[in-house]
């Protein structure tokens, strides 16, 4: 009635109604939402079980990009994907409206309904963050194509890009899908520090390299090294308290700058072991003065060597060490999360503000496939004698043979080694040519051979002995500070443990 009081009965069906109605539509959403995901996952296994093809991508160039900075033209550089499963960051290109990059992208066992998505960027050094410049897709269709860079919202014509793909049926179907095939490129990258620092002796102790390897799945597998527990220095890192979570922060925004893309970047494809080689010449510019006048404390033998070496000295400032090898130990791990072999010599300057050399490396992944250290030493082409101790700068490089010792030295991650064997047959498929020998971490041999590098390096070579170790260089600056985290967590990272 009019007036009247509302029924509490008829209130209460109809909230009961009400409710059951949501519940019905929260349960039927749930269903379509598993049922989605179920076909989801269908189709993808059933494109992973489907056909499958060896691609060749070679990116030619792009015409017409816009210009997004106020003063000079862009430094683009190209991510490309197939799939959101393996991607291809490009080299820079400095102040270019038309790059050309030629770049080549093999990858075997990719399904046929693959699609490859392109995004180019401005690579910007004065900010955290690259400008976008736009994208692109395509499907993996062989033929040259020239396609259209679509740009932000309202900005849609952002330039063309052209690329040809070919493609061939795989061979081995029961390889990894996906998997990376060459060329195998590397990057050099310069600390940011380079250029900040007073004195500075060898810029190869303030470099980093990062190298993409072929057949890593195949080789290794599902095997990863995990971060070592019992490791003090592993325990501060990984742990789960705010201290660690602080230095984790301070660790990769390290890694960030010391593997950032730039300009200033070397860059290069590996196709001979001449190539590789070539990465390891360099020395310093006679830091010790031992091309000079400070060689009263030298035996008559070593001032009988360096008197040849003198003549090789050029007029200019470069080092005549500049085109051998140097000898020099480094500290490496190979990827578990892009295959890549990433090292710098253990003796690097930035590794200083940090307690694990390796960590810094693997951007404080919990695993790695591999890590450790590595150098090279000269052997006699007759095998009459092999290692630094026999070596002589009065001999070429060209003269002898050249070994490459690889190990598990790493605290860090404390590598299996009985994955030794399978170390060395990945680094001979990557380097074929190259004399391999993969030890473990107390093999007397490989000690002896270390500390016979290590010595030419000091009495032959002008290295100083603080840059055998990571080392507080005059006018060095922290990574530490310009990131923001304060020497508090730089201190609880070293907690009196040498980097490892």
């Amino acid at each position: 009635m009019p007036g009247g009081s509302t029924n509490p009965i008829s209130m209460t069906g109809f909230v009961e109604k009400v409710s059951g109605t949501v519940h019905k539509a929260k349960a039927h959403m749930h269903d379509n939402a598993h049922d989605l995901a179920q076909v989801t996952k269908q189709r993808e296994k059933d494109k992973l079980n489907g056909p499958c093809v060896d691609v060749t991508i070679q990116f030619i160039n792009a015409s017409g990009l816009p210009k997004l900075d106020v003063v000079g033209a862009s430094d683009p550089y190209f991510v490309a994907k197939l799939d959101d499963r393996v991607s291809m960051v490009s080299t820079v290109k400095t102040r270019s409206l038309t790059p050309e990059w030629n770049e080549t992208w093999r990858v075997k066992n990719v399904p046929t309904t693959s699609e490859l998505r392109v995004e180019i960027l401005d690579k910007d050094t004065d900010t955290p963050h690259d400008d976008y410049i736009g994208k692109f897709k395509t499907t993996i269709e062989a033929g040259e194509k020239e396609l259209d860079i679509q740009g932000p919202l309202f900005r849609k014509d952002r330039g063309t890009f052209r690329l040809t793909i070919e493609t061939k049926p795989s061979t081995d179907p029961a390889e990894p899908k996906y998997l990376f095939d060459g060329p195998i490129r590397y990057s050099r990258h310069f600390s940011p520090l380079v250029g900040k620092l007073t004195n500075i002796d060898d810029a190869r102790l303030y470099s980093t390299w990062k190298m993409y390897l072929v057949d890593v799945p195949v080789y290794f597998k599902d095997v990863y090294q995990h971060w070592n527990v019992n490791y003090k220095a592993a325990q501060s890192i990984f742990g789960s308290g705010p201290t660690s979570l602080a230095i984790r922060a301070g660790i990769h925004a390290g890694h960030k700058m010391l593997y950032a893309r730039s300009t200033s970047n070397g860059f290069g494809i590996i196709q001979s072991a001449e190539d590789i080689m070539k990465l390891f010449e360099g020395g310093s510019l006679d830091p010790k003065g031992i091309l000079g006048s400070d060689r009263e404390d030298l035996s008559q033998e070593e001032q009988s060597k360096l008197e040849e070496v003198d003549a090789l000295a050029a007029p200019t400032n470069e080092s005549p060490f500049a085109h051998r090898i140097k000898p020099a130990v480094y500290t490496y791990i190979i990827s578990a999360q892009d295959d890549s072999l990433r090292f710098s010599e253990t003796g690097a300057a930035f590794f200083v503000d940090f307690a694990s050399k390796h960590a810094l490396h693997a951007d404080c992944a919990e695993q790695v496939r591999y890590s450790g250290e590595f150098h090279l030493r000269p052997r006699a082409k007759d095998n009459s004698w092999c290692g630094w101790q026999d070596f002589n700068d009065s001999m070429p490089d060209t003269s002898v043979d050249w070994e490459v010792l690889i190990d598990n030295n790493s605290g860090t991650y404390s590598p299996d080694k009985a994955m030794l064997p399978t170390l060395k047959g990945l680094i001979d498929c990557n380097f074929p040519g190259l004399d391999v020998l993969a030890l473990d971490r107390e093999d007397e041999g490989l000690k002896k051979s270390v500390d016979a590098c290590r010595d030419y390096a000091l009495n032959y070579r002008g290295v100083k002995a603080e840059h055998l170790q990571p080392h507080q260089q005059e006018g060095h600056k922290s990574l530490l500070k310009p990131l923001g985290v304060v020497g508090k967590v730089a201190h609880l990272q070293r907690g009196g443990v040498e980097p490892s």
